[in-house]
């Protein structure tokens, strides 16, 4: 058993969209397959995996460095106790060999995404979803399918007005979700208020709002941010700082009584430690969103999960960043709180298997081998080009 090859591929999730901080004119991403020897209905088992939108693409760091320490292993050195499978945890150690700690920036983007694509292939070869593969290992085996999901949208783009921005959100909430999230910090306070208000002018009881900064704003910034949403019942206040300005998130505990969230930009288990250490999140409203496909994978989330446990906090208050399947099977097999979902932006690599429908709020995973990506026939197309 062995990984015989693994393929990159840089592909476009360009949009006119922006956020306080970026614009998303020329991103893209980059697609994995890991194919392996090991026959499935007559054909390789392959894993496919892709980053996280926000990100760029890191073919050329994956096929300078990371690739080839995989292929370089011996495949007996990246194979599980039974002999039977591939070992995540080995593979990754492969990938990191000769690599310094500290400096988590793009390096854990294109770890994350091959980890990915690996996990896909394991759990394929043990012929299981992954989320059931996840709760059988870490868990009790007794996966919760039916995961919250929240639909990001709001960005700012060319034309936007307030019945557009009511028309969006109000085609979420006719799709079946509860909560909507609106870009704020791209525009002065004052406007941003605006148009908060008239999406909470089409929400009704049970509905709600996030906000995200995209940590955008210094501190008198995300203060005065703070005391003026202070009026409005969100569900969160995203990001507003900094990712690393650790003392400017704690600071906002004081006029900001409401959910906070943030993690989306660390990109390690020693920077969310950091966080938790230093950066007064309350586990007991706050939300964390570390993103797997950007902070390593998964072997690293389980990582960043253990040192949560040890800090006093639940799975149960991660809602990761990305609105991919694979935080989905992650929430679904390790307890998470939820999971971000696109409905409309950074299509196909967003969204859900095909027939896969919100209701109130939430997603029922379907019964997919792997990460179930063979399930979104749009998807499948991009990576099955990949892989052929």
């Amino acid at each position: 058993m062995k990984i015989v090859e693994i393929r990159e591929k840089t592909v476009p999730i360009s949009s006119s969209i922006r956020n306080a901080y970026i614009d998303f004119s020329k991103m893209n991403l980059s697609l994995v397959a890991v194919v392996t020897d090991v026959i499935r209905d007559g054909k390789p088992v392959v894993g496919y995996g892709f980053n996280s939108n926000g990100r760029y693409g890191q073919g050329h760091m994956m096929r300078e460095r990371f690739i080839p320490r995989i292929l370089e292993t011996h495949p007996d050195d990246l194979i599980d106790a039974s002999g039977k499978n591939l070992d995540p945890h080995k593979i990754w150690n492969a990938m990191f060999r000769n690599e310094k700690p500290g400096g988590h920036g793009e390096r854990s983007v294109a770890i994350g995404t091959i980890d990915m694509a690996v996990w896909d292939a394991v759990a394929k070869i043990e012929g299981k979803p992954l989320f059931q593969l996840l709760s059988d290992r870490y868990g009790d085996g007794q996966p919760n399918r039916r995961i919250f999901v929240y639909a990001a949208g709001g960005y700012y783009y060319p034309g936007q007005d307030d019945k557009k921005l009511q028309d969006e959100m109000k085609s979420y909430i006719d799709r079946g979700y509860t909560v909507v999230k609106k870009k704020i910090g791209g525009a002065p306070l004052d406007e941003d208020l605006r148009r908060i208000d008239a999406i909470m002018e089409v929400l009704q009881d049970g509905q709600k709002l996030c906000v995200d900064a995209n940590g955008r704003f210094d501190l008198q910034t995300a203060m005065a941010y703070a005391k003026a949403l202070s009026q409005y019942d969100l569900f969160w206040y995203e990001e507003p700082g900094d990712p690393l300005d650790f003392e400017l998130q704690a600071t906002l505990r004081q006029f900001y009584k409401n959910p906070m969230a943030t993690g989306e930009d660390l990109f390690s288990m020693q920077d969310a430690r950091n966080l938790i250490r230093y950066g007064g999140m309350r586990p007991d409203r706050d939300w964390l969103q570390f993103d797997c496909a950007l902070s390593y994978g998964l072997v690293e989330y389980l990582r960043t999960l253990e040192m949560l446990k040890e800090h006093g906090w639940s799975p149960s208050r991660c809602i990761p960043h990305g609105g991919h399947q694979m935080s989905l099977n992650i929430a679904a097999g390790l307890g998470l709180g939820g999971n971000e979902s696109y409905p409309d932006l950074f299509q196909p690599y967003g969204g859900f298997p095909d027939g896969v429908k919100v209701d109130n709020g939430y997603v029922t995973l379907p019964d997919l081998p792997g990460i179930g990506f063979e399930g979104k026939a749009d998807l499948y197309k991009e990576m099955k080009g990949l892989s052929a």
